[in-house]
């Protein structure tokens, strides 16, 4: 082969090499980039903490969600919701709040009037209108465990209450489905709630202008499922039901987590 006829061939490769690569580099950049993924902000409720969202943070985190799962405070409706809100305004962009049980009612509240809370999770929780509170909503229907003789109280500053699931009754009514080790754990563990949350009216719910979503537990021995049921038809929130105990994102993380990527996508 000719010298003129290699350059002409080394010519007419590095063309079509050149096309190629304009080609690829025109597909990526005419690729949509992918929307941020929301921050989800996981929030326990009363005789439990943060690391009840361990298994269903594991998942989300693998899926570089970023999750944040901030401590309650657990020392009264209007106040743990002004805190919660005060984190939450620390966040840019998108989030979906994800609560468990009376963290139900300190996201109702938290959220209102936040633009970038994209959607509520709702596992298990309280989901109150305005002016109700966890005791109305827990008596509404028959069939909660959680009663005064399950509780043990003790005093703390001025004269303020605080309440602790008994011992002898904490895997039964809080956990059933939770081995009894873990559960020994939990309630050497829990975090208690001063008594006075239990009888704090809500504020405006945020429910009525952000979508939510509702995992019903159907074996929760706390918070009755009816009311559970009627809560999540009141909020017009999309329904997924479970059987599983009041703690489900324990029992059936992965099913809380899924419920948490709808609410995110």
């Amino acid at each position: 082969m000719t010298t003129t006829r290699r350059a002409v061939l080394a010519g007419s490769a590095a063309v079509a090499t050149g096309a190629l690569l304009g080609t690829s580099e025109a597909q990526a950049q005419s690729r949509p980039e992918a929307k941020p993924k929301p921050t989800v902000v996981l929030v326990h409720g009363a005789f439990a903490d943060s690391s009840g969202w361990n298994d269903v943070s594991a998942r989300l985190i693998r899926e570089n969600y970023p999750v944040i799962a901030p401590a309650n405070p657990l020392r009264g409706v209007a106040a743990d919701s002004a805190y919660l809100a005060s984190i939450l305004a620390t966040l840019s962009g998108p989030i979906v709040l994800a609560a468990h049980s009376y963290g139900g009612i300190v996201v109702t509240n938290a959220a209102a009037g936040n633009p970038n809370v994209k959607a509520l999770v709702y596992v298990a929780a309280f989901a109150p209108d305005e002016g109700e509170s966890l005791l109305d909503l827990q008596t509404k229907y028959p069939g909660s465990k959680l009663s005064e003789a399950a509780l043990d109280f003790r005093p703390y500053s001025d004269g303020l209450v605080d309440g602790y699931i008994k011992k002898e009754v904490f895997h039964d009514v809080f956990a059933g489905d939770v081995p009894r080790a873990t559960t020994d754990l939990m309630q050497a563990g829990q975090r208690p709630a001063d008594v006075r949350a239990l009888g704090e009216p809500s504020g405006a719910p945020a429910w009525k202008t952000i979508p939510s979503y509702y995992l019903v537990a159907r074996n929760d021995q706390v918070l009755p499922v009816a009311a559970q049921r009627f809560m999540a038809r009141r909020a017009g929130s999309r329904v997924h039901e479970v059987g599983a105990s009041h703690v489900a994102m324990i029992s059936q993380p992965s099913l809380t987590a899924d419920l948490i990527r709808s609410a995110a996508r």
